[in-house]
């Protein structure tokens, strides 16, 4: 069996399973960030599945999940319903929230983001 995308009612166990695991601090910035989840467009890997699922957004950053990876992402957008960037990290949705709230409190982002993958010749060592 293939890679098909996650469904909405799947998701949703994600983001409850999630809201009991946050931290007061974390859980009162996800209330106030969360949208009902809805599929955004990006160019490089979302065109199968129809888009990610976004279920947050603050500024011009989106907290979506990669389906294809697992694990949830914060991603820029200039417009809404298009990611401009692609990540694969496969964190949970509180580690996402977490991310976001670093950036408030620090006005930098720490995260740690890991890439598509690059084409090119591999070489053993």
């Amino acid at each position: 069996m293939g890679w098909a995308p996650i469904s909405e009612a799947e998701l949703w166990d994600k983001i409850i399973g999630a809201e009991g695991r946050m931290s007061p601090h974390i859980f009162r910035l996800w209330e106030v960030i969360k949208i009902t989840p809805e599929k955004w467009s990006e160019k490089s890997y979302g065109m199968d599945g129809g888009g990610f699922w976004v279920v947050a957004v603050i500024g011009n950053r989106a907290i979506w999940f990669n389906d294809i990876e697992d694990g949830f992402n914060c991603s820029s957008y200039i417009v809404t319903g298009k990611l401009t960037e692609y990540f694969c990290n496969q964190d949970e949705l509180e580690m996402a929230v977490q991310n976001i709230l670093t950036i408030i409190e620090v006005g930098h982002d720490f995260s740690v983001r890991c890439s598509a993958p690059i084409p090119g010749e591999w070489m053993p060592g």
